[in-house]
């Protein structure tokens, strides 16, 4: 009897264990998508503010265009970084 019980609590240990693990994994996977959620909204913010919008051309993918002071052509993707286009790879609106 004492050995059933002991494998019993065992086994249930190891659940609670692997339960453990899956909630971290998900914890990280959503601190990771407000991160990058966080970093997308702060970058367009200070883009719209710093930079101009380009309102008559879209990115490749419909992405709105801001010209920063160097002339140069880019879009923020959704991790917050700046993606640089030449003025061919625009498209119309």
């Amino acid at each position: 009897m004492k050995k059933l019980i002991s494998i019993s609590v065992g086994i249930l240990l190891l659940g609670f264990l692997n339960a453990q693990a899956q909630v971290k994994d998900e914890v990280k996977k959503d601190a990771k998508k407000v991160g990058n959620k966080t970093a997308e909204v702060a970058s367009k913010g200070k883009s719209r503010v710093v930079d101009k919008v380009y309102a008559d051309k879209a990115g490749p993918d419909g992405q709105t265009i801001y010209i920063d002071k160097h002339s140069k052509y880019y879009w923020v993707d959704k991790k917050g970084h700046k993606n640089y286009v030449t003025k061919a790879q625009l498209k119309d609106k």
